[in-house]
C-alpha cells in the first residue's frame, strides 16, 4: 500500500507510474542518449494535487475545531451504544452538523485570502473557477 503524497490515503499503488526521461549528453566527437526512471507519484482521485503550507496558528485552529468534533462524534458513538433517545441524539447531531460547517466557513475564509488571492495577485484568472466549483460544492 502506498500513500497519496497529498492527502495521505492509502492508494494501493495504483496511482504510481514510472517517468522516463531522456537526456542527450554531448561529449567532443560523440552524442549519448540517457534514460533516467523516477517513480512518480500522482494524486489519488478525490485530490486536487495542491498542496498548502500553513502557519501554525491557522493550523492549530483548525486541528482544535476538528479534534472538538471528532469528541462530539464519538459522544454519539457512547449515546447510541447507550440507547440514548433519539432527539437526544438528533441534538447532537445537529451540533456536530453546525461544527462542521463553522469548520468549513474558517476553512473557505483563510483560503480566499491566501490562496485565491495569491493567485490573482499573480495573474492566474483560473482560480476564479475553481473557488466556483468548490462554492457549488460546499452548497449542494
Amino acid at each position: 500500500m502506498t500513500k497519496c503524497k497529498h492527502c495521505a490515503t492509502e492508494t494501493g499503488g495504483m496511482n504510481e507510474s514510472v517517468k522516463s526521461e531522456e537526456t542527450k549528453i554531448t561529449t567532443g566527437y560523440m552524442e549519448t542518449t540517457e534514460t533516467t526512471e523516477t517513480a512518480e507519484m500522482t494524486a489519488c482521485p478525490h485530490c486536487s494535487g495542491k498542496h498548502k503550507d500553513r502557519d501554525e496558528k491557522e493550523r492549530k485552529d483548525l486541528m482544535n475545531r476538528l479534534k472538538r468534533i471528532e469528541g462530539q462524534v464519538r459522544g454519539v458513538e457512547g449515546m447510541l451504544e447507550n440507547n440514548a433517545y433519539c432527539t437526544d441524539i438528533l441534538v447532537q447531531v445537529s451540533a456536530i452538523t453546525s461544527a462542521l460547517n463553522s469548520f468549513n466557513k474558517v476553512l473557505l475564509a483563510n483560503h480566499m485570502k491566501s490562496c485565491v488571492a495569491d493567485n490573482i495577485r499573480q495573474g492566474n484568472d483560473e482560480i476564479i473557477d475553481e473557488l466556483v466549483v468548490t462554492l457549488q460544492k460546499l452548497m449542494k
